[in-house]
C-alpha cells in the first residue's frame, strides 16, 4: 500500500527539504562484492545468478526502514511492500521491463521471477504492481563494468542497482555494483548499511 506521508514528522525532514527541489538530487556509491558463494549457490539451487542477486537485494533493502519511503512529484510516500524491477530482451529484440514482488521466501521470489519476466518477454510491454516501493535493477553481463551513472534529473527517484559481468579469478569471484538512491530518501550511511546487508546475505546463501 502506498501512503502520503508529511516529510516533516520523520527522520528524513532536513533531508527532504534541501534535496526535494535540487535539479541533481540522485547519489551513485559503487561497492565490489565477493559473489563466489552467490556463483556456487546459483548452481546447487538451480536459480539464475541474477534471480538469486536479485533476492538479496530485496532481503537486504527488507531490513532498511528508508527503502520503504519515496520522493515523488514533491511529496513523501511510505509502502509497506518491495518489489524488484528488471529488464528483459523481449521476443521483439526490444527492452521491457516488469516487477517482481519480493518475498522472504527465495523459491516463491524465483518463481514469480519467470513467471513474470517470461511474460514481459512475450508481451513486450512493462509489467507494473502498484502499491509497491520498486527497487529498479539493470543487469549487462556482456562485459564487466568498474560503474555505471544513470541519470540525475530526478525524474525517477526509486533506487537503482546496475552490474555486469562479475570477475572471476583463481581464489574468488567479485563483481562491482553501482546503487542509485534519491538523497531525500537516505543518505549515505543507510547505503552504506544496505550494501552492507547486501553482502552478508551474498554469504548467507
Amino acid at each position: 500500500m502506498k501512503t502520503e506521508i508529511n516529510p516533516n514528522e520523520t527522520s528524513r525532514r532536513n533531508a527532504f527539504n534541501w534535496w526535494i527541489s535540487s535539479t541533481q538530487p540522485m547519489v551513485t556509491v559503487v561497492k565490489t562484492f565477493n559473489v563466489g558463494k552467490l556463483r556456487k549457490a546459483s548452481k546447487r539451487m538451480g536459480i539464475k545468478f541474477n534471480t538469486l542477486l536479485c533476492w538479496c537485494i530485496g532481503k537486504a533493502a527488507s531490513t532498511v526502514d528508508e527503502f520503504y519511503l519515496l520522493p515523488e512529484d514533491g511529496k513523501m510516500y511510505r509502502y509497506d511492500k518491495l518489489a524488484i524491477n528488471v529488464i528483459v530482451i523481449d521476443k521483439k529484440g526490444g527492452i521491457s521491463m516488469c516487477d517482481i514482488p519480493y518475498s522472504d521466501n527465495i523459491r516463491t521470489f524465483d518463481a514469480d521471477y519467470q513467471r513474470l519476466t517470461a511474460l514481459a518477454i512475450d508481451k513486450c510491454e512493462i509489467l507494473s504492481l502498484d502499491g509497491y516501493m520498486v527497487i529498479g535493477t539493470s543487469a549487462l553481463p556482456q562485459t564487466e563494468l568498474d560503474v555505471i551513472v544513470n541519470q540525475y534529473s530526478g525524474t525517477l527517484n526509486n533506487p537503482f542497482a546496475v552490474w555486469g559481468r562479475y570477475r572471476r579469478s583463481l581464489f574468488k569471484t567479485t563483481l562491482p555494483i553501482s546503487f542509485q538512491f534519491h538523497h531525500a530518501q537516505m543518505d549515505g550511511l543507510h547505503a552504506c548499511r544496505f550494501l552492507n546487508n547486501l553482502q552478508a546475505e551474498i554469504n548467507r546463501l
